[in-house]
């Protein structure tokens, strides 16, 4: 999704300039946005078919509002996304510039809309509103409008969409300085890094603020028991620190070797230096999250991560705006091994997001004890999910080869330089 806005970017500056260097590019970013996609609809599919499987009494207790926004992304949004990411892919010499350009844009929009659908209906899982209980015990849509823009739905989609934003100007980059130090695929490899930092710093400094501090109040006012966890805050404190290292020792209900900042915690969540922090300890056991040391881990490698992408994207950009980092060879080397860190950031992320929910399914609502099918056995899951674990270790070894193959043909894959020429142009 963060490559589609990239792709907007290129075929915009070809579009102003005129300069067909900037098509070629688009050219070669859409190849491997192409290879994305199709890996991405054959790895969503099966997800989507989980919840009939996987999570019966769930979808039948929340179908009627869940199926609202999950149909949409299907019915409106992939659609939109799969027919334009054709036209764009084989239909350059009969669209002309401008319909090039606006289908590159519609590309963009339905991907950027099914990422708006899905996150929404998470959201509503998160802190659900718009809804009524009906006669039967089933959860019944009152409100569309409500489900559609729930102010949760709307920050963490902000907060998402950054993240996918910076992945794809990571590897924008990070391709662009592989090319600056082979020397090779140079003016394209200037591009690359610069479109991929100059968007990248902008992503995230707004993945921090405000997006990420909003999502952070949000958790705070709506999911107490779950801030607690993700700081390994045990006792109500006033003037709590913020916890940069340590580990959470469940039984003993204590943080093991802190390194801390004092009162942090309750002036980023409060905006009070003395404000108070309800610990793990106030609420039962039964509300706290299941996995409190993942939570933990996974929530410090999200912000660790995310505070890492701040630094290096800054000292990138100064070193543009200097005239130096196309030259620097630290700097490339940095970008290109950063390349990985946007997907384990990602993914903690999301591994926050979804463990800081339990125990509930729906959020004060529905425990997801109660959501699974009943008629499927624990061994069933774990056949499935094995399976699933190996075709999908298949696939992600074939991604990983086709991406490397349309790395080294390269923008220009007709025009590289072999043998003796290509010899005389590297000691040039």
């Amino acid at each position: 999704m963060g490559l589609a806005l990239l792709l907007v970017y290129l075929k915009t500056k070809a579009l102003r300039t005129g300069d067909e260097h900037y098509n070629v590019a688009a050219r070669f970013w859409a190849r491997i946005f192409g290879i994305n996609f199709a890996l991405g609809v054959v790895t969503g599919i099966p997800m989507e078919f989980q919840f009939g499987t996987n999570w019966a009494a769930f979808s039948k207790t929340a179908g009627g509002v869940i199926g609202q926004t999950l149909a949409m992304e299907g019915v409106f949004s992939f659609f939109l996304e799969s027919s334009f990411l054709g036209l764009f892919l084989f239909g350059e010499k009969k669209l002309g510039r401008i319909g090039h350009w606006v289908a590159g844009f519609l590309v963009f929009l339905g991907s950027w809309l099914s990422g708006y659908f899905i996150v929404a209906t998470d959201a509503w899982m998160q802190h659900p509103i718009g809804y009524r209980i009906g006669a039967n015990g089933a959860i019944e849509l009152s409100s569309f409008w409500d489900l559609l823009v729930n102010q949760w739905a709307l920050w963490q989609y902000a907060h998402t969409m950054l993240g996918a934003v910076q992945t794809g100007c990571f590897v924008m980059a990070g391709v662009g300085a592989f090319y600056l130090l082979t020397k090779r695929d140079e003016f394209y490899g200037r591009t690359f890094v610069r479109a991929g930092v100059l968007v990248g710093a902008i992503a995230a400094l707004l993945q921090l603020f405000p997006t990420g501090d909003i999502q952070g109040k949000l958790v705070a006012n709506n999911q107490q028991p779950t801030l607690a966890a993700m700081e390994g805050l045990f006792e109500s404190q006033e003037g709590a620190p913020l916890a940069i290292l340590g580990q959470p020792d469940v039984e003993k209900r204590k943080l093991d070797n802190p390194l801390e900042v004092p009162e942090m915690l309750s002036f980023l969540t409060y905006r009070q230096w003395r404000a108070h922090v309800k610990g793990l300890s106030d609420f039962p056991q039964a509300e706290w999250p299941d996995q409190i040391p993942l939570l933990y881990y996974s929530y410090h490698v999200m912000v660790g991560l995310g505070t890492i992408f701040i630094a290096v994207m800054a000292l990138a950009s100064l070193l543009l705006w200097r005239g130096k980092l196309y030259s620097s060879r630290a700097m490339l080397w940095t970008l290109m091994v950063c390349v990985p860190l946007p997907y384990i950031a990602n993914t903690a992320g999301w591994m926050t997001a979804e463990l800081g929910r339990q125990p509930w399914l729906v959020y004060g609502l529905m425990r997801t004890a109660n959501g699974i099918s009943p008629r499927v056995a624990a061994g069933n899951a774990w056949f499935t999910l094995i399976g699933f674990m190996g075709m999908y270790t298949v696939l992600g070894v074939l991604w990983l080869f086709l991406i490397y193959r349309e790395i080294e043909l390269g923008p220009e894959p007709g025009n590289r330089p072999a043998g003796e020429e290509a010899a005389v142009q590297a000691a040039d």
